[in-house]
This record gives structure tokens, C-alpha cells and sequence, in this order.
């Protein structure tokens, strides 16, 4: 994020979310924000609090696609968890301490993966060693001393000189190791002793998130308790290369300093997405359920959210500037609904706005990952070219707002059933259609989709 500024962070966004300019803003200086924060004197550093923010909007405008495509931006530990899932089980739910432990799970992935990159030539270089050993075991050093008067310790047999079998030796052992680091040996065999795991199928009884409280991980401490076994395997060198390279850089990692620096990037630089929040916040609405036990699981959430200390097999995690953004579509409750502490620790509230058949069509034409490009690209494997024109973009974009408005409102994803509805012949036949360019206009569109929309009920044909 030192590298984005703002203005590029929504820039980067309209690549591929189309609207919501506005909840782009917000969340992009509250991105920066996370940087800024860094750049400040310590003194102050803890004092500033990050600004948590809540994106409102019916279902399918982009609340989760902002949330995907920063996790890809932010260099830093990303979590997306449903608020929900906190009343799956029991009164209360799942233990909303999980989410940070999930958090701090990324964030040692992401620092291992790093170091991971940044060791990996030498343990490259170090696998490559092993095999050649492999392929060409080294002899034992046959030396002769020859005579010199000028060294007193040499005896009557002179300083070492290198036999002429060793020298050849040496010589087969470049030539081997030049075509094994151009994969010219990739498809030859060797033999190799390949560890294996003790079986911990018997430890499944246990609850992971008891361990991780009490800050064990019993399955890793029994894995160093019992002895390593190995098996001899044959296998081709392009996989011992690479088995070898991933034990090599699993004794070059230090898992100390990848801990230390994981815990530091979840505490400074952690952001949690918080989906479905309005499912909690049930208060008095029709169909809401047990007000009690929703009004719990955001009386759980507060103290994370608010800054407190939760235990992993890491080490302790706190949370003072761990960032949230919560996001629901509020159909049927209010943001008021919540808790007054929760709502309070949401400073920054934006409401996306619902989508017309103009920015339908725009979804379908610009983004770098569009529906149409997608589709293209999959018909592109089986040698079928197809070409969407502009007035069949219009109707698909038109049918789309159509059906939302007599149906439910699904926003965008309305589109991924229409376009898989209006291609579906075409991706049944592709592969005896091979070297064929097909052209759909806006009456291929309203021959396929019309006889649908002019059905009462839609829901047999469109989910």
C-alpha cells in the first residue's frame, strides 16, 4: 500500500467493479490510512485508531467483489468471513475469536510464501546438489603426493595432485550438472528416500479451536515426538527436484522470525471483512429469530472489534488496529438495529447503490474479467469463436433489469444465469463446432430469452 495512492486504489477497482465510486473512496483512504499510520512517530502510532467502515446495499452491487480485489491489493493479511456463521451451532455460535486465528493463519502463510520466494534459488541450487549426487554418486578421493623439496612437511611423497580419474570425474560431473539445470534430465528416474508423516487420524477427536485457546498445536508436537520415517521411491527428476527444493527451503525458513513478522503484519496491517452483519441484527424486525441470541453473537464481536487480546498458537493477538469492514444488505433490518457499542465502533457508513440495465451493460462490456470475456475465452479452448454484438449486450443488460424487477433483485448475478441460459447450446456443441465463428446479435437474445421472460413465473426457468 506505500506504493497505491488513493486515486490509484479506486483506479485499480473500476478495472473491475463498475459504480460504487463512492465506497471505492472509502475504503481506499482507509487503506492509505493503514500506511499513514506507519509513518508516524511510535508515540502517536498507537493512538490512532483505524476508521471501521460499513457498506450497505442489496445483495449482488459489489459489496464482496471490493472486498475480493482488495485482499489481492493490500499487502497485507486479508480475512472474508460471514457473520452469520456465528450462530450455526448452539445459542451463540461458533467462538467469534476464531476470525482473528483465521486472520493470523494468513498472515503466516503470506510471510512464509515470501520468504519462500526469496530463498528459493538457493534451495533451487541446494536440490540440485543432491540430485546430481543422486545421479552421479562422487567417488572417494584417490590423490598421489608428488615429490617437492620446497615443502618439509610433504615427506618423500610431495603435496596432493589430483588423480587423472578424479579429474574426469569432475569433468562428467559439470557436463551432468549443466544439462540437469537446463531440464534436459527431467524425464530420467532416480531413487529417492521420501519422508513420511506420522498418522494423526487418531487426534481428530479433539476440537481445533480448544487447542489453539490453550495455544497447542498437539498434532505439530507429536510430529516432533515421533520418529521420522522414510521410504525409498522412484520417481522422475523433475518431482525429486522439486521435493527435494520444498525440503530444502523447509530447513532454510525460519518459522521464529516468519511468527514474529506474521504476528507484527496481523496487529499492524490485518483487515477483516465482516459479510453479512445484518443477519445479527435482528432486533424487533419481522422474521429476525431469537432477538437474545443474535444480540450475543454482536456482544462477542464487540470486544474484537474494539480492540482486545485474542490467544493463538501463535502468540497473543491484539486487535486495536486490526481494520474491519462489515457489509450487509439491511433488507430487512436497519443499521440501528445493532447494538449502539457495535454501531459505534462503525465511525464510516456508505450506501452502494442498486444497479440499472445500463450498468449491467457496462459489466458486460468493461471490466477485465467480464461475463462475456470469460465465455469467449472458454469457447476459445474448444476452437469456437463467438462474437457478442452491441445491441445483443443492450438486451441481455435490458432482460436482466426485467427479471430482477419481477423477481427477486439479485443485482449482477443475474447475469451469470442469463449468460450460461443464452449460451447453453452453443457450449453443449463446441466440440463438434470446432474452427466455427458464431455471432449473436440482439435477436439471437430475444429468440432465446424472450419466451422466458414473458413467463409468469420465472423462477423455473431463472434462479
Amino acid at each position: 500500500m506505500s506504493v497505491l495512492t488513493p486515486k490509484e486504489i479506486v483506479e485499480e477497482l473500476d478495472k473491475y467493479i463498475i459504480g460504487q465510486t463512492e465506497a471505492k473512496r472509502k475504503v481506499a483512504i482507509a487503506l492509505r490510512n493503514r500506511w499513514r499510520r506507519q509513518q508516524l512517530p511510535e508515540s502517536l502510532r498507537d493512538e490512532v485508531a483505524p476508521k471501521n467502515i460499513i457498506m450497505i446495499g442489496p445483495t449482488g452491487v459489489g459489496k464482496t467483489e471490493i472486498a475480493r480485489r482488495l485482499s489481492r491489493m493490500a499487502d497485507a493479511p486479508f480475512i472474508k468471513v460471514e457473520a452469520s456463521k456465528f450462530t450455526e451451532v448452539g445459542y451463540v455460535g461458533r467462538d467469534c475469536e476464531s476470525m482473528i486465528r483465521e486472520l493470523t493463519e494468513v498472515a503466516v502463510s503470506l510471510v512464509r510464501e515470501e520468504m519462500r520466494r526469496k530463498l528459493m534459488d538457493k534451495a533451487q541450487a541446494a536440490a540440485e546438489h543432491r540430485l546430481l549426487d543422486l545421479l552421479l554418486p562422487p567417488q572417494p578421493v584417490r590423490a598421489t603426493r608428488a615429490f617437492n623439496p620446497n615443502d618439509p612437511e610433504a615427506g618423500d611423497e610431495g603435496p596432493v595432485a589430483v588423480s587423472p580419474e578424479q579429474a574426469a570425474e569432475n569433468r562428467t560431473r559439470e557436463i551432468l550438472a549443466a544439462k540437469l539445470h537446463k531440464g534436459e534430465l527431467d524425464d530420467r528416474e532416480v531413487e529417492l528416500d521420501v519422508r513420511e508423516s506420522p498418522s494423526m487420524s487418531t487426534m481428530q477427536v479433539f476440537s481445533n479451536a480448544g487447542l489453539e485457546e490453550m495455544g497447542v498445536n498437539l498434532q505439530e508436537m507429536l510430529g516432533r515426538m515421533m520418529p521420522q520415517k522414510t521410504r525409498r521411491r522412484k520417481v522422475a527428476v523433475a518431482e525429486a527436484r522439486r521435493m527435494l527444493a520444498d525440503e530444502e527451503l523447509n530447513a532454510l525458513i525460519d518459522m521464529d522470525e516468519v511468527t514474529k513478522e506474521a504476528v507484527r503484519r496481523t496487529e499492524d496491517a490485518g483487515i477483516v471483512f465482516l459479510d453479512e452483519i445484518d443477519k445479527i441484527a435482528g432486533r424487533g424486525g419481522r422474521g429476525s429469530g431469537p432477538d437474545v441470541s443474535r444480540e450475543g453473537v454482536q456482544r462477542d464481536i464487540l470486544p474484537i472489534v474494539e480492540g482486545s487480546t485474542v490467544v493463538t498458537k501463535y502468540g497473543p493477538i491484539n486487535t486495536d488496529h486490526v481494520l474491519f469492514i462489515a457489509a450487509g444488505a439491511f433488507h430487512m433490518t436497519k443499521v440501528s438495529d445493532l447494538i449502539p457499542e457495535l454501531q459505534g465502533r462503525f465511525p464510516i457508513r456508505v450506501e452502494l447503490t442498486s444497479l440499472n440495465s445500463d450498468d449491467f451493460a457496462r459489466i458486460l462490456r468493461e471490466p477485465k474479467n467480464s461475463l462475456v470475456k470469460q465465455y469467449q475465452a472458454l469457447l476459445e479452448t474448444e476452437g469456437v469463436s463467438v462474437e457478442i454484438a452491441d445491441d445483443a449486450v443492450e438486451a441481455l443488460a435490458r432482460i436482466c433489469q426485467q427479471v430482477n424487477n419481477e423477481t427477486e433483485n439479485i443485482g449482477a448475478r443475474r447475469l451469470h444465469t442469463i449468460m450460461e441460459y443464452l449460451l447453453e447450446d452453443i457450449s453443449f456443441d463446441a466440440p463438434e463446432r470446432r474452427g466455427e465463428t458464431l455471432r449473436i446479435d440482439a435477436a439471437d437474445v430475444e429468440k432465446r430469452l424472450a419466451g422466458i421472460v414473458e413467463k409468469r413465473d420465472l423462477g423455473q426457468y431463472i434462479l
